[in-house]
């Protein structure tokens, strides 16, 4: 209890020191998931512990060893395009229309905002891989002079922000972050740099993917990277388990709206959380494999508490990277333990990718709304199958189900392929 209120005091002085104009508020969020396309759908899954993985079915995976991935079904594109003009803007990139307009709606802001002060900043890690491999096989069968005249307009990964900007007039600042899997965590701690360097006052920012194409697919198959549970597919993502074969791949968009403090509370918004701090570093270790010092992972979460003004004692939960590979969930548990010392074991850690999978530049977006949605609900998201913890992965994971929790400050983690690092750090709002 002392440890909490010392936590407390901590975070009151903090805000108290910070003029309004220069602190960020989460006043919107958005999501297209495996296991919900709006907020409310995906938190009641979370909280359920329910998993969106299952059979490939958009294409024919029979012939590789992996055949289950977090595929979004039933997908619709959002009512801002009309069916022609669907046609013509990336599956990755209408996900990111569908998580901005829920979030921009939620925000009370609407959806035409004709301002300059109004940005956008999009993650994302592949752009739209499933649009190249397209092109690639028209170009093979029929020839080059047949592939799609809107091509090298629809693969790109800055094309989810150009969108997002166009339909929603946001004329401000605009910039795409492809650093792997942290790109919708660093969008998002790139954005709120942005409100308090005075560049914008409104900034949507987040990341989103829908890269399980066969090329993704077939990539990752060849490296031994997926997870090949396939007669289990719900029970294939396994963060810290003993048992754990590779992460699962997945698609999806999270996106948040963020503002200056002091405009979002003059116009009466509801702020779901707040913004207090954002970290990036690179483990320059591998192409592929972490760190396993755990070195890199660390310099990212100090860099975040750094940036926040907290230290490491006043986090209540982290929301792990989490991926279920075998050397990822050690290093990552390593460097938690750096962090936080003895204390590491009393601060509890989940990974959300245990129900939806891993959705490269989308995942650490996704998952800061359910950072967010943990400290204004009191509920933290569950690690569903661990079943049987790694030895060197013993920390409190919030095995199987959902926890209440009075948390005040946490921590959002996001590693990718690169060494790229990227690590949030939300607050809790009690209306100030």
């Amino acid at each position: 209890m002392a440890a909490q209120r010392e936590s407390v005091r901590l975070l009151a002085d903090l805000r108290r020191g910070l003029p309004l104009a220069q602190r960020v508020a989460v006043t919107g969020m958005g999501v297209v998931t495996s296991i919900g396309q709006d907020v409310p759908t995906f938190w009641a899954s979370v909280l359920q512990g329910r998993s969106g993985i299952g059979p490939i079915d958009i294409f024919d995976a029979g012939a590789y060893p992996t055949r289950i991935a977090g595929i979004v079904r039933d997908y619709r594109p959002p009512a801002v395009l009309s069916t022609k003009e669907a046609r013509r803007v990336a599956r990755f990139a209408q996900m990111a229309l569908s998580a901005a307009g829920e979030a921009l709606t939620d925000s009370g802001l609407g959806h035409g905002l004709e301002s300059d002060r109004a940005g956008v900043l999009m993650g994302s890690a592949i752009g739209a891989m499933d649009e190249t491999q397209t092109a690639v096989e028209i170009m093979r069968d029929r020839g080059g002079m047949r592939i799609s005249p809107f091509f090298v307009v629809m693969s790109p990964a800055n094309m989810a922000g150009f969108h997002v900007a166009h339909r929603y007039r946001l004329l401000g600042y605009n910039n795409s972050v492809v650093t792997a899997c942290a790109a919708g965590t660093q969008a998002i701690g790139e954005a709120a740099a942005v409100i308090r360097r005075g560049d914008a006052d409104v900034m949507v920012a987040g990341g989103t993917e829908a890269g399980m194409c066969e090329l993704a697919l077939a990539s990752f198959c060849v490296g031994n990277a997926f997870s090949t549970r396939n007669d289990e597919p719900e029970r294939a993502s396994r963060p810290f388990d003993r048992d754990r074969d590779g992460f699962v791949g997945g698609e999806g968009a999270g996106v948040m709206v963020l503002e200056r403090m002091d405009l979002a509370l003059a116009r009466g918004a509801a702020v779901h959380a707040e913004v207090l701090g954002y970290g990036a570093s690179n483990d320059a270790h591998h192409l592929i494999a972490p760190d396993p010092s755990g070195l890199g992972a660390l310099r990212a979460m100090r860099a975040a508490l750094r940036s926040a003004g907290l230290p490491p004692e006043s986090v209540d939960y982290v929301n792990a990277h989490g991926t279920g590979t075998p050397l990822g969930d050690v290093a990552e548990t390593v460097a938690i333990k750096q962090l936080f010392g003895e204390r590491a074991y009393r601060c509890p850690v989940s990974s959300t990718k245990s129900m939806v999978g891993h959705l490269f530049g989308g995942a650490g977006a996704v998952e800061g709304v359910a950072t967010v949605l943990a400290l204004r609900e009191g509920m933290l998201p569950p690690t569903i199958n661990l079943d049987n913890p790694d030895p060197e992965c013993d920390l409190d994971y919030v095995p199987h189900r959902p926890r209440a929790a009075d948390i005040r400050v946490a921590m959002s983690n996001s590693f990718g392929l690169g060494g790229q690092n990227a690590v949030a750090v939300f607050a809790r709002f009690d209306g100030e």
